[in-house]
């Protein structure tokens, strides 16, 4: 069956090896027909972008997902290199800049922080909606429906084995809704993370429409 929907990640973790998370979010969708897994410091370990070719990258799909810890309220720095020399003027956004129009986005991360460490009485002060915010507005003027993130909040507490593993499970469930399109759009707007209620998120199977 022809995905509904083309889904390509954009991975940027520049120490791996080190993590117990992403190397397992990573996992579990590598195998997914119809979802790209595009590991920018693999790719580009000096950080010499291919500028034309991540363009066609993003041409060639429906849905970018950028997935990444969440380095100092922000992404690893080829993350931030990618945006700086991919979205150009006249291509991502401009009066002639309308090749991603339309498109959907979101960011899937983790964080060593509690989710209540990102709030108004949390260590961090700020929430991770207000701390995504240059992503968000990025998407926006690129013309594309930023999504709220999947966050794995906490990944210093999880224990090896289910606590990890569900996660994980739950990122390929995601991903797996998104590129089938069974997805309830309309309940996203009310959400601060697509994972906080997956039920909330996922049509059921006699409702889901048809790729």
């Amino acid at each position: 069956m022809t995905p509904s929907n083309r889904i390509l990640v954009l991975f940027a973790h520049p120490a791996l090896n080190k993590s117990r998370m992403n190397s397992q979010l990573v996992r579990a969708i590598a195998d997914l027909e119809g979802v790209i897994l595009h590991d920018l410091y693999e790719e580009y370990p000096d950080f010499h972008i291919d500028v034309k070719r991540e363009q066609q990258l993003l041409i060639d799909h429906d849905i970018v997902v950028w997935q990444h810890p969440f380095y100092w309220y922000s992404s690893p720095a080829i993350l931030k290199e990618w945006q700086d020399l991919v979205l150009e003027y006249g291509f991502a956004y401009g009066h002639e800049g309308t090749a991603l129009q339309g498109k959907k986005c979101l960011s899937a991360i983790s964080t060593g922080g509690s989710h209540q460490a990102y709030q108004r009485d949390g260590y961090n002060y700020y929430t991770i909606g207000e701390l995504l915010t240059p992503f968000a507005q990025t998407a926006r003027l690129c013309g594309m429906d930023y999504l709220p993130p999947f966050v794995v909040h906490g990944t210093h507490q999880l224990l090896d084995g289910p606590e990890i593993s569900d996660r994980a499970q739950d990122y390929r469930t995601l991903i797996q809704a998104l590129r089938d399109n069974q997805v309830n759009w309309a309940a996203l707007p009310g959400l601060t993370q697509l994972n906080q209620d997956l039920s909330q998120v996922l049509l059921a199977p006699e409702v889901a429409p048809h790729a």
